[in-house]
This record gives C-alpha cells, sequence and structure tokens, in this order.
C-alpha cells in the first residue's frame, strides 16, 4: 500500500541552502514499496498515488531522511551492551559497586570473566585509572577487564593479569603500554592500545555469549535515535560470522556496512565474502577496508607532533605501527582499488597516513573514485586539510569531542590546539566532504546532538570550543545525511528525501531550522523508517 506523509515540515536536504529547503519545501511525499515515488502539492502526490494509499499526517512535525552513521562499531556496540556499565561511575567506589552488583546479577564465577565497559577517568573524583588495587576490592579470584569509554585504554585486577600472564617479566609491547607499580616493574593493570590484547585474548574464551541480548543492543540505541545505516569499522573474523549470521537469519533491522581490520585478517574476511563487496545482501555488505594508526587524546595515547601539556615533559603519544608496515596496508588498499578508512586522532597520525597514500596514489595512479576516510581527524592541521581535499579524501569527524572532552583536549593541548580541535568548518572551506559520527559505543549514536555540537561548539564546563569553526545547523545536518551516504557510495539512493531514493525517513518532534541552535539536542526522535516501513515509534 502506498503511505502518502504530508501536514508537517519536511526537509529534503536537496537544496544547498536552508532557505531553499524551508521556501521549496514540498507538501507531501508518496513511498511505494520501500521506493519515495513522488513529492510536491498534496493534491499533485495524491493523484500520483494507487489510490489506496495510507495518509500518514505528521500534525506539524518535522519528516527529513533518516540518519547514517559514518563511523561507528555495531558489533561491539551490541557486545557492550550486555556488560557492566560503568559510564555513570564518578568515583572508583561507583565502579567497585557496580561490577559487584553485576557479579551477584549475573551469578559470575571464578571460572568466568567481569568485563565493565565506559568509565572515563578524567571525570572521576580520584582522577586517576581504577587498577588492581581498585578492582582486586572487586574480586581476586574472577578476573576482571574494565575498559575505558575510549575503547583504548583498560584496567584489569590481578587475577586478569595471572589468566593473560603478564607479570614483572613481561615486555612492553609495540604499540602499547602495559603500567607498572614503583620501581619493582610490578604490572598495575592499567593498560594502553597494543597492552590489552594479551587480557583480551586470555579472557575470550571465558565470556558467556548472551547472543539474543547483543543483538536487540546492536540495533536498539540506533534506532531509537532515527539510524538507518551504521557502520562496524574494525570488523574481525569473529564479527563478521556473527553479522552474516544476523544477516542470514533476518535479523537485520537496518543496513550494515563492514570493514575489515586489515591487520587482523582483513584480506581474508574480504576473500571469503566477496558475494558482498559494496553490494547489500539481507542487509550487510563490506565497504573497504579499516587500519588504526593512534589511540586516544582524552587518554593521552593518540599520536601528536607536539607534546601534550602538563604531563611527562616532550610526551607525545605513539603510533601504533611503524611507517613501513601503515605503508604496505595502504599500497595494498589501494591496489585491490578498495576504499579505506583510518584512524586518525592525533596529527602525526594524519601525517603517516597521508604521506603513506599520497605514496600509494603516486605509484598506482588509481583511475577509480576510492574515497579515502580519515576517521576521527580530532587534531588535523589546516596543511593536511589542505592535502585532503587534493586527494579528495572524506572528513569524517568525531565532533561530539568538543562536548564530551573539549575541556580535557584545552587541558592537554593548550588554547591554540584545543580550539581547533574537530575543525568543522575549516573542512567544510576547503571543499571536503565532511560527515559526523559518535564512535558508538564510546558515545551514543545520537546525531541530533554532534549536530548541536557542530553548531554550538560548547564543552561540558560551558566554555565555547573553537568559535570560528562553528557552523550552521543545515550544514550540520548534510553531515549525517547526504554526506555520510557518499561516504557509502549511496549518495544515488540515500541522504536525500528524492524520487527514486528509499524511503529510510525520520520523523522529529520539531524542524532543526526552526528551533534555536542551543535546543537543537532536545528535539525528539518520534519514529524511525526502514524502506518504508516503521521500525520505532516513540513510546511505542
Amino acid at each position: 500500500m502506498d503511505q502518502i506523509y504530508f501536514n508537517g515540515k519536511i526537509l529534503t536536504m536537496s537544496e544547498k541552502t536552508a532557505e531553499d529547503a524551508v521556501s521549496r519545501a514540498p507538501e507531501a511525499v508518496l513511498v511505494r514499496d520501500g521506493i519515495i515515488r513522488a513529492l510536491g502539492m498534496l493534491n499533485e502526490v495524491e493523484q500520483k498515488s494507487d489510490g489506496d494509499a495510507c495518509k500518514v499526517d505528521l500534525q506539524g512535525r518535522c519528516l527529513m531522511p533518516s540518519f547514517i552513521d559514518s563511523h561507528g562499531h555495531f558489533v561491539m556496540n551490541g557486545q557492550m551492551s550486555v556488560c557492566a556499565d560503568l559510564s555513570t561511575c564518578e568515583s572508583y567506589d561507583d565502579i567497585i559497586r557496580v561490577l559487584k552488583q553485576y557479579i551477584e546479577k549475573n551469578k559470575i564465577t571464578e571460572k568466568e570473566v567481569v568485563i565493565g565497559f565506559g568509565y572515563d577517568h578524567n571525570f572521576l573524583a580520584e582522577e586517576g585509572q581504577p587498577d588492581k588495587r581498585v578492582l582486586d576490592q572487586v574480586s581476586r579470584e574472577i578476573p576482571i577487564l574494565a575498559m575505558h569509554v575510549s575503547g583504548h585504554l583498560a584496567c584489569v585486577n590481578s587475577a586478569a593479569l595471572a589468566l593473560a600472564g603478564i607479570d614483572e617479566k613481561t615486555s612492553e609491547p609495540n604499540g602499547g603500554v602495559i603500567g607498572r607499580l614503583g620501581t619493582n616493574n610490578e604490572p598495575s593493570g592499567y593498560l594502553e592500545e597494543a597492552g590489552m590484547l594479551a587480557v583480551q585474548q586470555a579472557v575470550a574464551s571465558r565470556i558467556k555469549v548472551d547472543f539474543a541480548g547483543i543483538v536487540q543492543g546492536m540495533q536498539k540505541t540506533y534506532i531509537e535515535n532515527g539510524v538507518t545505516t551504521v557502520q562496524d569499522g574494525a570488523t574481525s573474523e569473529a564479527d563478521i560470522k556473527t553479522l552474516l549470521a544476523m544477516s542470514a537469519g533476518g535479523q537485520l533491522k537496518i543496513d550494515v556496512v563492514a570493514y575489515p581490520l586489515m591487520p587482523s585478517g582483513g584480506k581474508k574476511i574480504m576473500e571469503e565474502n566477496r558475494e558482498i563487496w559494496g553490494t547489500y545482501c539481507q542487509r550487510l555488505k563490506i565497504g573497504g577496508y579499516k587500519l588504526v594508526l593512534d589511540g586516544s587524546p582524552q587518554g593521552g595515547s593518540a599520536w601528536m607532533t607536539e607534546p601534550y601539556l602538563g604531563g611527562e615533559e616532550g610526551y607525545c603519544g605513539y603510533p601504533w605501527m611503524p611507517d613501513e608496515e601503515v605503508q604496505a596496508y595502504v599500497r595494498q588498499a589501494v591496489e585491490e582499488r578498495r576504499q579505506l578508512l583510518v584512524h586518525c586522532n592525533g596529527d602525526a597520525a594524519g601525517d603517516q597516513f597521508l604521506n603513506a597514500y599520497e605514496k600509494a596514489v603516486e605509484e598506482t595512479k588509481p583511475e577509480e573514485d576510492l574515497r579515502p576516510v580519515m576517521i576521527h581527524c580530532q587534531t588535523v592541521r589546516n596543511d593536511q586539510l589542505d592535502r585532503m581535499a587534493r586527494l579528495k579524501m572524506i572528513a569524517s569527524i568525531f565532533v561530539g569531542h568538543v562536548w564530551y572532552w573539549g575541556d580535557i583536549h584545552m587541558k592537554n593541548f593548550g588554547p591554540v590546539r584545543g580550539n581547533h580541535i574537530s575543525p568543522v568548518k575549516d573542512a567544510m572551506d576547503r571543499g571536503l566532504i565532511v560527515n559526523f559520527h559518535q564512535d558508538a559505543p564510546v558515545t551514543k549514536p545520537n546525531m541530533l546532538h554532534s549536530v548541536w555540537c557542530a553548531v554550538n561548539r560548547i564543552s561540558r564546563k560551558g566554555a565555547v570550543i573553537g568559535e570560528d569553526q562553528k557552523i550552521s545547523v543545515y550544514d550540520a545536518l548534510k553531515a549525517v545525511t547526504i554526506n555520510a551516504a557518499y561516504e557509502y557510495f549511496e549518495e544515488d539512493s540515500k541522504g536525500t528525501i528524492s524520487v527514486g531514493k528509499r524511503a529510510d525517513l525520520v520523523v522529529l518532534d520539531q524542524s532543526p531550522l526552526e528551533v534555536e541552535p542551543e535546543e537543537v539536542k532536545n528535539i525528539r526522535v518520534m519514529e524511525t523508517i526502514k524502506d518504508g516501513i516503521s521500525i520505532y515509534q516513540f513510546g511505542r
């Protein structure tokens, strides 16, 4: 049956300016078989229907294209949803209490493992890492792994260290840190980057898998936030098996684009799943490859060209891989004509990526439009944005950093670098395609919050971080619709309300163009529509 949406504020996102978007807004939209068939005056749209249309009265609400996640961790979002939630903890005592309650509720024994996710040392009363001296107060028998909200740091208890075989004799891993106590090299339980791998591998077989809970947790928060296309950015062999099982079982309600992590069997995953290269099969496709070059700026592991402030003198963070290894992976991706997404938080990591990509392009001279993506772009410099523009590289910016950690970045980097965090305006001024992401489960996939951040640039403490980087609401909405669709080579089928495109839509209680900029984050998603089918309604 046809659906006709009418009597609301319809933002097609196909106009160049907000003024045109309002003045040229259609009265109605016709959807048939999951495709947008017509838009225009209500009487004209009614005439184009099949005569048995379901008329959907928007009651003055806003209809626009649904949101598109340009970077996140879909499978991890589900996995973390069934772990102990540490995101609201404000002290070590809070962490201890939450983990103990989780153990009791789930009846976890010493033969299993406890995983918590979401603590942020920056906002704990102690302003430190809850290492084994804290976690041993929860249990000395049950292995405990507490993941930092960034996903780049973690703390474990003595049982987890023993299980992983980490002791005084364990050497420092390349691209990672094992925290130590005193001068006797005793591991503290604090781990960074590659330092976490041994523990993660050791506890993997002990994790009780709640597949049903994971499946629900993967999609729920996205759908409730109006997101109908998501990314699994850093897909492992285990992750692709989960996604394939969900796809085959008809459990995917939204589209998923997977990017295998190159150092973790990426080529093997690609070769074994040729049928979903760039083409959806039951809502799943592989978009390209993923690389990670550094860590977290709020965690102090992002790789910078200039030192962090207030800590160890001259400390600039560190890379995940040497230049030669990065160059080999980048060249492989370009030679295979694959899109490549690369995590770069620090500007030194940005240099490493740009140097490798420029060299690969010069040597292989690809004719295809590969649309490489720099993920996060937290401390990207303007000279790097110029290089990105020449490469037609997409800037996928985690603009929520301004709110969540803007004050921390000002402290870590000073006013010049701090105010240039997430430089959206400078990137757009250079003609780059810019989109926004939330890196779920690092933060919730709340696109309207990201739009609010880009427009207002306000930190948790109420400071304006980078006044000159503010953009308009309309440009910010483009970043989470048509610009995000472009990243996935889907601009012809998603991202605007246009005839022939898929009816991936969201209904908001207010138009983002008609509220004060400070109020954008308070707009509520009322309904999410995927291929013409309502998959979420607020309050139901």
